[in-house]
């Protein structure tokens, strides 16, 4: 499993947990979005940490850093990577929770959140429509 720093952003022995997470937040998500913001905070977590995994595995590399706080981060995609000195790498992708797991879940396209507003990004490989959605 790749890391970020020193940490995993899930454990092996909670993956099975994650996916869980994942497809119980799709689930409350297709029928009511607000619902799925009653999940709880530690499924909402294993949801999102259980995705970035997901985009990791596909993704493999460390050019690229995607941000979804407070719940986890991972950095993928072969490139130029941070220098000795800066831990950041070139390029950053910031999301929140809800809208990450849309566009990892297939809810949501990269150019609909784009267009809303909801994603941050800095540098020149900041759209990940290719990648998504994760299932």
């Amino acid at each position: 499993m790749h890391n970020i720093g020193d940490m995993a952003v899930i454990h092996e022995r909670d993956l099975e947990r994650g996916r869980e997470s994942f497809n119980r937040w799709r689930t409350l998500a297709e029928t009511d979005e607000k619902a799925s913001t009653s999940l709880g905070r530690s499924t909402l977590a294993m949801a999102v940490r259980y995705s970035l995994h997901l985009l990791e595995t596909k993704a493999p590399g460390g050019a690229v850093e995607i941000r979804v706080a407070p719940w986890g981060a991972v950095k993928i995609l072969d490139g130029p990577r941070s220098d000795p000195h800066n831990l950041t790498p070139p390029d950053v992708v910031e999301l929140d929770p809800t809208t990450w797991l849309r566009l990892a879940s297939g809810m949501t396209s990269w150019d609909e959140e784009r267009r809303r507003g909801t994603i941050s990004s800095v540098g020149e490989r900041d759209d990940l429509s290719a990648l998504l959605p994760l299932v």
